[in-house]
C-alpha cells in the first residue's frame, strides 16, 4: 500500500518523552525519515537555519519560547517549502481557522489514533490539506474558509482520488476503508471534504461525480 517516495518529518514538541514516542513510531514506517526532533522552538529554528528542512514539521502549538501562530509565520516566510500539521489539544475555531490562514496544511489532535496522523502527513506531503476528524465542525469551516480565498481551484489530493474512484465503483465507507487500510472515520472526513470541494450536497450527488470522473481520476 505505501507506495511512496521518502517523505522526511521534523517534530517539535516541549515534552520529550511525547517527541521520542512520536520518532520511534514514525520511523518504524517504512516511507517516513525523521530528520530531527525538537524541545524547543529556538532548537528547530537554529537547525533549520543550516539548511537542515525537512518536508513536514509536526509541531505544537503552544510551547514555552514561541507559539504555534508565530512559529508558522516565520516558517512559511523564510522557509515556504516546509508543510506544518499542527499536533495539539485545542479543539477550539479560532485556533484551527488562524493556523490555517498562517499556512499550517494540517490539523491534528494529540488524542488520535495513530492511523489519523500518518493519513495527516500522507495528505500534507501529497499537497493536500488534512484535518482531524475529531474536529470536524470546526474544520468545515475553516475549509471553507480556505475553499473561498482559493477562488474556486480545485485541487484533489491522491488520497482524495482513490476514494473518488470507490465511490464511482459504489462502494460504501466502510468498503473503502477496508480497502484502503484506513478507517471509517477517516472516510468518511474525505467525504465530507469532497462534498465542499465540488459543492454538492449529498452522497448521492456526489457519486454521481465521482462516475463523471472516473476516467480523469
Amino acid at each position: 500500500m505505501d507506495n511512496m517516495s521518502t517523505v522526511t518529518i521534523a517534530l517539535l514538541d516541549d515534552h520529550p518523552v511525547l517527541v521520542r514516542g512520536l520518532k520511534n513510531m514514525l520511523e518504524s514506517i517504512a516511507w517516513l525519515n525523521v530528520t530531527g526532533a525538537y524541545n524547543s522552538v529556538s532548537e528547530c529554528l537554529t537547525d533549520f537555519a543550516q539548511k537542515n528542512l525537512p518536508q513536514i514539521l509536526l509541531m505544537d502549538v503552544f510551547m514555552p519560547d514561541k507559539n504555534g501562530e508565530e512559529l508558522a509565520v516565520i516558517i512559511k516566510r523564510n522557509y515556504p517549502e516546509v508543510a506544518l500539521i499542527a499536533f495539539t489539544n485545542l479543539e477550539q475555531r479560532y485556533y484551527i481557522n488562524s493556523l490555517l490562514a498562517k499556512g499550517v496544511s494540517g490539523y491534528v489532535i494529540k488524542s488520535s489514533s495513530e492511523d489519523i496522523l500518518v493519513e495527516a502527513i500522507r495528505t500534507v506531503a501529497a499537497g493536500g490539506i488534512y484535518f482531524d476528524p475529531l474536529i470536524e465542525p470546526q474544520a468545515m469551516e475553516a475549509i471553507k474558509i480556505k475553499k473561498s480565498d482559493a477562488a474556486g481551484k480545485l485541487v484533489l489530493t491522491p488520497r482524495e482520488k482513490e476514494i473518488l474512484k470507490l465511490l464511482a465503483d459504489n462502494c460504501s465507507s466502510s468498503e473503502i476503508a477496508e480497502k484502503l487500510y484506513i478507517s471509517k472515520r477517516t472516510v468518511d472526513f474525505h467525504r465530507a471534504n469532497l462534498l465542499l470541494k465540488f459543492d454538492v450536497k449529498n452522497s448521492i450527488a456526489l457519486v454521481k461525480k465521482a462516475i463523471e470522473l472516473r476516467g480523469s481520476l
